[in-house]
């Protein structure tokens, strides 16, 4: 046993998964055809499974993540607003499928639309003495119809999701190469996908493709690094080019490092915690 420097609750609450549910201190949560248990209460020791260590980055070296990322008083009061916030290491293929779906969304949406997703084309198991539905795999999503899929709430998004499904089945889309190869030839090899434009390919890349230093950039982050970081970034938000877009990444990674998807994290949730946004 030891004490892990996690806190699950601002990990699950911080807009990297979808397919979380919470009961008191206990989250139950789907990661592609993986049920995942975590409980933690405040300075509670824990034992976490290999499943779970292995969700919550348990190799990598935190302290030194924080210590590189720690560049001025605004990142250092982000970590301290949510210290054991981690990044996830999720299920590629529903990793990939959910940020489809989030385009021009909102966190409550996307779960409800997920989960009928789930319930339509997942097998049902018991966990726990509990039922949840699988997330589907990527040859029962790409043989849907556009109706089936319509049904699940998804509106435009359905055909990028059977046609994104469609994609990995031809291999097009080959999540172990993505994983070991380098950020930009995995960018531009999602970002091909309909359905996937910058944003989208860094919160895959962030979360399930083992690229840490990509900064996913929304309308929240680009608001932060207006209000906060003015000088370092020149930001106009109102033309957010592509190539602008890389422009920002490079800088954000110039600025914060190798681990700057961290730093972005960190941010993104004190700024919306701050405004009162509502999570899972």
């Amino acid at each position: 046993m030891k004490k892990l420097p996690y806190n699950i609750h601002d990990t699950i609450n911080s807009g990297q998964v979808f397919l979380w549910q919470n009961q008191e201190n206990v989250w139950f949560g789907i990661d592609g055809q993986n049920t995942i248990q975590i409980s933690h209460k405040p300075s509670q020791t824990v034992i976490l499974s290999k499943k779970a260590r292995n969700f919550l980055r348990d190799d990598d070296d935190f302290s030194k993540i924080v210590k590189g990322i720690s560049k001025d008083k605004i990142v250092k009061k982000a970590i301290k607003h949510s210290t054991g916030l981690r990044i996830t290491r999720q299920d590629p293929f529903q990793c990939y499928i959910s940020f489809i779906a989030s385009a021009n969304s909102n966190i409550a949406k996307i779960r409800m639309c997920l989960e009928k997703l789930c319930r339509r084309f997942g097998t049902k198991i018991q966990f726990k003495n509990r039922d949840f539905f699988l997330f589907p795999k990527p040859h029962v999503l790409a043989s849907a119809t556009l109706e089936e899929v319509q049904q699940c709430g998804l509106g435009y998004r359905s055909s990028y999701i059977i046609d994104a499904s469609r994609a990995v089945l031809s291999e097009k889309i080959n999540f172990n190469f993505l994983k070991k190869t380098d950020y930009q030839t995995a960018k531009e090899s999602l970002v091909k996908i309909p359905g996937i434009g910058n944003k989208v390919a860094d919160c895959i890349m962030l979360y399930s493709l083992e690229k840490l230093e990509a900064f996913p950039l929304d309308v929240w982050m680009l608001k932060i690094l207006e209000k906060y970081y003015s000088d370092e970034f020149d930001i106009d938000t109102k033309t957010i080019t592509p190539r602008k877009y890389d422009m920002i990444h490079q800088k954000a990674v110039d600025y914060f490092g190798s681990h700057a998807g961290y730093a972005q994290q960190f941010l993104f949730k004190m700024e919306r915690d701050l405004n009162g946004k509502k999570w899972l």
